[in-house]
């Protein structure tokens, strides 16, 4: 199954959580931190403005980008993997290098 957002929206794939703390302790599943890093796997046609214009989207597919801590509000299972769909608003930034 496939997943095709509407206007501004993206669908993300969030990066694997980490099971270590930075001084290097396991940690517990309820203890772990989700990533607020991912990669976009799908976008919309972009964000429809007040004269009818649309803007296309900032990001593409492939693009790994941050997002906000609480951006999974809107979590669903595409084909057993949990992705967040999200506006392109919610996107702090791309990572580039």
């Amino acid at each position: 199954m496939k997943i095709r957002p509407l206007n501004d929206r993206v669908v993300v794939r969030r990066n694997e959580e980490e099971a270590k703390s930075a001084g290097g302790i396991l940690l517990a599943g309820a203890a772990k931190e989700k990533p607020n890093q991912g990669e976009v796997v799908a976008v919309g046609t972009g964000k429809v403005l007040d004269n009818g214009d649309v803007r296309a989207p900032a990001v593409k597919v492939g693009d790994k980008v941050v997002f906000g801590r609480y951006a999974d509000s809107n979590t669903l299972k595409v084909d057993g993997e949990e992705l967040i769909i999200m506006s392109e608003s919610e996107i702090y930034g791309v990572l580039e290098g």
